[in-house]
């Protein structure tokens, strides 16, 4: 009765997880950031257009069932959530999108200590006014845990729907815009950073870089708050960080950078506490299942003796 039991409970354990909803998958179907390119409809279903009355101010990403994340400088007053409408779905600024669903802002967290952007801390999650559903064009990113790695080099992409060079808005019907670009060490961030005496820039600890020495693709104004989302070798898309700042647009010497997440995962887990983030939380709760069921187990042999 005893091993019966510990089967039931490792099946619950597993199936109930595989039932759940997966983070970080693009899903298969058929159907500007600097230096990039149109996006497929539902690439990127995590992508999320931030709007300031009818007008587009920032990307953000949907991380839960009533959760976007998104940068704190997108937010000067946190308080004035009415003015926000959020739109999941999406995939064109002004043409038709038929998946897309609208909702407002019920709650702004930001971290108490946020000043300005190239301070750090540029972190902002937002309560949705009600929950949305997963299909094949909304579905959230997973999120890393503390110890996740993005090496230097690694190859992720940014998405948005920012200017296409600097001062230069997005044309046309403003299709979804995705870039290629690879993670930079924060050494050598910092040091491309300090090239110019008269505009440098510390790169904190919560701040990862990402783009190319010579410039020519990053993000660019109207992409702040959006993902930036690296492939692990899993298949799963984790966000590696947030759209925050830079000088300029894909300037040589002057990278992208961006809210590093894996210094706030106890942040967004204390804000969102059933949230699950990439890098073990999932399984090691599986586990845990595992090895109280197993206990419990030889506890009941020993017993019935």
């Amino acid at each position: 009765m005893a091993t019966k039991f510990l089967f039931s409970v490792m099946f619950l354990c597993l199936t109930g997880f595989s039932d759940a909803q997966v983070c970080g998958r693009r899903p298969a179907l058929n159907d500007r950031i600097v230096g990039g390119v149109g996006a497929f409809r539902g690439a990127w279903p995590w992508q999320i257009d931030i709007q300031k009355g009818k007008t587009h101010v920032c990307g953000g990403s949907l991380i839960a069932e009533d959760w976007v994340l998104s940068a704190a400088h997108c937010f000067p007053d946190p308080s004035d959530m009415s003015s926000y409408t959020l739109y999941i779905g999406r995939h064109q600024l002004d043409g038709n999108n038929p998946q897309e669903v609208a909702r407002s802002v019920k709650r702004i967290v930001i971290p108490p200590a946020y000043e300005d952007s190239k301070r750090g801390k540029d972190i902002a999650l937002l309560q949705l006014s009600s929950s949305v559903s997963w299909n094949n064009f909304i579905q959230p990113v997973c999120l890393p845990a503390l110890g996740t790695l993005f090496p230097a080099g690694m190859s992720c992409y940014v998405t948005g729907w920012g200017n296409v060079r600097e001062d230069v808005p997005l044309s046309g019907i403003g299709t979804l815009q995705e870039v290629q670009v690879p993670i930079i060490s924060q050494t050598s961030c910092q040091k491309m950073y300090q090239t110019n005496p008269t505009e440098q820039v510390d790169i904190l600890y919560d701040m990862i870089c990402a783009g190319y020495q010579q410039g020519g693709r990053d993000s660019c104004q109207g992409d702040s708050g959006g993902p930036l989302v690296c492939d692990m070798v899993n298949g799963t898309w984790v966000q590696a960080g947030v759209v925050s700042f830079g000088l300029g647009c894909a300037d040589e010497n002057r990278p992208g950078v961006y809210t590093r997440l894996t210094s706030y995962s106890e942040f967004i887990r204390s804000t969102i506490p059933e949230i699950q983030l990439y890098g073990g939380a999932r399984r090691t709760a599986c586990e845990w299942v595992v090895v109280l069921a197993s206990s419990l187990s030889i506890f009941l042999m020993l017993t019935s003796r």
